[in-house]
């Protein structure tokens, strides 16, 4: 499969790196830098905001807020205006990092939370770039309206096809009356004026539930999931049937589940092998916080590890046992499979000789190819019409 999309709204050519705004001119990139990325750091959304808020002369010199900058492209845009940024994504952090000292901004200009973090106490401009994730939307919505006031300017943006009239309903219900604009260069921006008499819903999450009884030592066992994970509501078809064929228990003690979402496959490890020692990883900060409480609602005594970060960045090379993968292949709207190589690559780095990688994915995407070509073999351990897991030897 074709490592880049041509398909996604960010396509550029390799000079198109710079993204004109109102306040200046800023060089953006996505992060981690890969100069054969022919994906750029923003977006037709992110012009059409930015747009507007010069357009209408909207104040900025209250708290700033934004929710879901990608790769930080619009609190580089407006550093002078001292934005908070809020994302799930360490990547975005990273990315945003980069931005903002290559454009030169002031240190500490910018104040970088995560999803997982109280949000400020009072925001004057709410500004959101509406995620794929429509219950990460509403979590974010419902630990921030309480900031909100009468005055509060709430915009929101995405592109045309990531906004749904569940988006607009979502809004409506949490912030107050809604509507959008016209489309411009297939982007929309989304008006909410907030209601501060509107009785809003309790926040659902994160929310929990229990396994079924057809997936090995998890069966029936709680699973607590943040908002914006995976299948948050319910057990993917992929990793129930990645926990139908894990390795047997007691042959690996340093065991890795990486890209570890809800934490589901690492803490089935956990419970069929109490010695093994777990490190979960993921690069959303939803997704770890899931994973730390799937681990301790399940009451397990084993050590384990949580951590945030790009993949296996940190590990030490040859330390691990046995790395548990079920990888993504969308980046946003963009389908790719950069990341999954990154991590098989990852992998191989940490594993120790004879350390073992296995992997759960879809079928047609090839992943066998891969594998053989980075460790020189790949062995198919279970399939079905859909999915394979596969398993690779680091000799």
């Amino acid at each position: 499969m074709n490592d880049r999309s041509t398909n996604d709204s960010s396509d550029r050519d390799e000079r198109d790196d710079r993204l004109t705004t109102p306040w200046g001119e800023h060089v953006l990139s996505r992060f981690p830098e890969d100069p054969r990325d022919r994906l750029r750091a923003w977006d037709a959304s992110d012009e059409y905001l930015l747009g507007h808020l010069a357009e209408r002369e909207i104040p900025l010199d209250g708290t700033v807020v934004v929710v879901g900058d990608r790769w930080g492209a619009l609190v580089t845009a407006l550093a002078a205006h001292r934005p908070v940024q809020i994302t799930d994504s360490h990547l975005t952090r990273e990315a945003t990092r980069r931005n903002l000292e290559r454009s030169g901004a002031e240190p500490g200009s910018v104040r970088l939370l995560t999803t997982q973090d109280p949000p400020p106490d009072r925001v004057d401009v709410l500004l959101v770039r509406v995620p794929k994730s429509l219950a990460l939307l509403e979590d974010q919505l419902l630990r921030l309206a309480p900031s909100l006031h009468g005055g509060t300017v709430v915009v929101g943006t995405g592109m045309v096809k990531e906004i749904h009239t569940s988006t607009l309903r979502l809004f409506e219900r949490i912030v107050g009356p809604t509507r959008t604009s016209l489309a411009v260069k297939k982007a929309r921006l989304i008006f909410a004026e907030p209601d501060p008499a509107l009785k809003r819903p309790i926040n659902p999450w994160p929310l929990g539930y229990r396994l079924p009884d057809d997936v090995g030592p998890l069966a029936g066992r709680p699973v607590v999931n943040h908002a914006g994970v995976f299948c948050a509501d319910r057990l993917d078809i992929g990793t129930r049937f990645f926990l139908q064929h894990l390795p047997e228990p007691g042959d690996f003690r340093r065991v890795v589940d990486l890209g570890c979402g809800n934490g589901v496959v690492g803490t089935a490890v956990a419970l069929a092998d109490p010695n093994a020692e777990l490190l979960f990883t993921d690069e959303s900060f939803q997704a770890v916080a899931s994973a730390r409480e799937t681990y301790r609602a399940n009451e397990i005594a084993g050590q384990a590890e949580f951590r945030v970060g790009d993949g296996l960045a940190g590990v030490p090379d040859g330390s691990v046992d046995l790395v548990l993968n079920n990888p993504p292949f969308h980046s946003h709207q963009a389908t790719t499979d950069a990341t999954a190589w990154r991590m098989f690559t990852g992998a191989r780095r940490v594993l120790r000789p004879g350390g073992e990688l296995w992997v759960v994915g879809n079928r047609h995407l090839g992943y066998h190819v891969k594998l053989r070509r980075l460790f020189g073999n790949s062995r198919l351990v279970a399939g079905d019409r859909k999915f394979v897991v596969l398993r690779a030897v680091k000799e």
